[in-house]
């Protein structure tokens, strides 16, 4: 998700080629868990594709009074445990495997952390920065329309995503709020979550992923027998959740060495590191990390090699490649971003012994607080910064305690006790509840 000015994506990188279906990756991973469980073939069918696939094709009339058709996708994968949940992507690659994927991701990750949510994805394909915020206000609009009954308070509840932002979902909230019934505008606040505080959105969610991510780190230090305020770490992406994640760290003692985004990479000059204070705020005026002056430039590549105890992907997917894999240098691999680790990297991580915290867990924070946004605006009652915080905190406390637990009784990788948690419980419920009729 950006924070930035409609129009404006940071979340960004040079992406390399992706040469296998994303929704394949996703299907493959779950499976790997199953087998180390006694998931029955018919469930593991049922998780295998989405529910739902929905695509529209709209035109918005740009600035110049020509029109434009845009495509976009909504895809509900499975909501046996609540409402679907999802982000809206806008993105120029944004097509139907990707959003497939990380429908699928979506539901697993629900599941592990003890959301009530079900799985759900979305976007339009499109290059934000390519347009004004007028236009986007319009395709924001238009996309909501066309998705009409798709989404609901009480069956799909969209966020935002890379390329989107509160300006948007407040955007899509209102649009929806002047589709339903005079009697109801009041009462569909929660059909979107991640919006402004103004129009309903939560205290803590912009920093909501970032903050998870943070949690899960000091998790695995507590693990691993490291110090929070000792650690140094480069992160990939330096957008909502890499720039939060970034402060949050730093404000804990540890170091940011490196970081790299769609405008540049830039590695520390001196062993104090990079202030990401600093830097949010040098990105916020020039919209890239490119040009910081307390910091040296480097090449894409460098971000990888650069000797750190902690890599944070917070970017796209299929950012660490076998080759990346074999040049990274460092303990952990905390995935902020979904996606980010390809099946071959993965693999080699594994064989240098450097652990993996996988996304369904690492980057779960923002599911739990749009969680939060949702019951606030069920309730008309608003919580503090400080309730947000802490029942975050406990929510991805008891996630990362249950996947440590069972990576110890499997035996197994930590995406895989993942997995293995959120499997158990999408099967309990479908053994409770079978299918109808």
């Amino acid at each position: 998700m950006s924070t930035a000015t409609p129009g404006r994506r940071r979340d960004d990188v040079s992406e390399p080629s992706q040469h296998r279906s994303l929704h394949q990756t996703a299907v493959e991973q779950f499976q790997q868990a199953a087998n180390l469980l006694d998931i029955p073939e018919q469930h593991r069918a049922i998780l295998s594709r989405p529910k739902n696939e929905v695509i529209v094709n709209f035109p918005v009339q740009l600035d110049d009074g020509s029109w434009q058709m845009f495509r976009g996708y909504r895809i509900q994968h499975n909501n046996v445990l609540g409402p679907f949940k999802g982000g809206i992507r806008f993105h120029p690659d944004v097509d139907l495997d990707e959003v497939t994927a990380l429908a699928q991701w979506m539901t697993f990750k629900c599941a592990l952390v003890g959301v009530p949510f079900g799985g759900a994805k979305g976007g339009v394909t499109i290059d934000p920065s390519a347009y004004s915020s007028d236009e986007l206000q319009r395709v924001v609009r238009r996309f909501t329309h066309s998705l009409g009954a798709n989404i609901g308070p009480e069956h799909d509840i969209p966020a935002p995503d890379v390329g989107t932002n509160s300006q948007m979902m407040d955007w899509l909230m209102d649009t929806y709020a002047n589709m339903s019934g005079a009697g109801l505008r009041q009462m569909v606040k929660g059909v979107v979550t991640g919006k402004s505080i103004a129009c309903g959105g939560s205290a803590g969610r912009e920093a909501a992923t970032g903050q998870g991510v943070l949690y899960t780190l000091r998790h695995w230090c507590g693990e691993s027998g490291m110090r929070l305020g000792d650690l140094t770490f480069s992160v990939q992406g330096f957008g909502n959740v890499g720039s939060h994640f970034a402060r949050l760290a730093a404000a804990e003692g540890s170091t940011m060495m490196a970081v790299g985004d769609h405008t540049a990479t830039i590695v520390a000059s001196s062993a104090d590191g990079i202030d990401p204070n600093e830097l949010a705020a040098w990105v916020q005026a020039n919209g890239g990390v490119k040009g910081f002056p307390g910091a040296d430039q480097a090449n894409t590549e460098d971000l990888f090699s650069m000797p750190v105890d902690v890599f944070v992907p917070a970017a796209l997917e299929n950012q660490i490649t076998e080759d990346r894999a074999r040049a990274l240098d460092c303990q952990v691999v905390l995935e902020a971003a979904n996606g980010p680790t390809t099946p071959e990297a993965e693999a080699i991580l594994a064989e240098r012994s450097i652990t993996v915290v996988p996304d369904i867990l690492a980057n779960a924070g923002g599911v739990a607080v749009s969680y939060f946004e949702w019951l606030q605006n069920k309730s008309s009652r608003y919580w503090s910064i400080d309730d947000v915080d802490e029942r975050l905190r406990t929510i991805m406390w008891d996630a990362n305690d249950a996947v440590v637990e069972k990576r110890r009784e499997l035996n197994c990788s930590m995406r895989e006790a993942a997995y293995a948690v959120a499997l158990l419980r999408l099967d309990d419920v479908y053994q409770r509840r079978g299918i109808f009729p």
